[in-house]
């Protein structure tokens, strides 16, 4: 299978996943996930749990909030380097503008990070519970047609790397910085 074949296949199965242009229930569904992946809503809330949380979720917040910033730091580089044009479409203009480049996603990535990270530093309701979330966030992103499947699934893997190097090497952070 050559190259062009599986960039064709990757933009059938993606517009076959897409509810971008059928208004309704399921895109409004997609729309409110694929935003609860913004890196911005995590920035603060990161922040916002390192500042007022007990110690135990702090320290996780900290290390997880670094590692936002680092793969977002990443996933930019990568973008700007490859160039994949976002697919066609309306819905998502704010991404659309303000980063015109599809692959790897983002929200997917930061989405399965956080999981990951919460799995190994989080309580345990709080892992599961994000890395649910996480697959959803990246099907929500092709539903929106701001993603096709192979940029999600990059970010997955991506964000799974990353979270497991995080976890690997989070015990050296340096404890002034939790």
């Amino acid at each position: 299978m050559n190259l062009q074949k599986i960039n064709d296949l990757d933009h059938d199965l993606s517009k076959k996943i897409s509810f971008a242009e059928q208004p309704g229930l399921v895109r409004s569904i997609a729309v409110f996930l694929g935003h609860t992946g913004d890196s911005w809503f995590w920035a603060v809330a990161l922040l916002l749990v390192w500042a007022f949380a007990p110690e135990a979720y702090a320290s996780w917040a900290w290390v997880t909030l670094l590692a936002v910033v680092v793969t977002a730091a990443l996933v930019l580089g990568i973008k700007f380097t490859i160039r994949r044009q976002r697919p066609a479409g309306e819905l998502g203009q704010i991404y659309r503008k303000t980063d015109p480049h599809s692959f790897p996603s983002g929200h997917a990535t930061r989405a399965i990070l956080l999981g990951v990270i919460a799995l190994g530093l989080a309580p345990a309701w709080l892992g599961i519970l994000l890395i649910i979330w996480g697959p959803l966030v990246g099907i929500a992103r092709i539903a929106m047609g701001v993603h096709y499947l192979s940029d999600v699934l990059a970010g997955w893997v991506l964000g799974a790397i990353i979270g497991l190097l995080v976890l690997q090497f989070s015990d050296l952070i340096p404890v002034f910085l939790l």
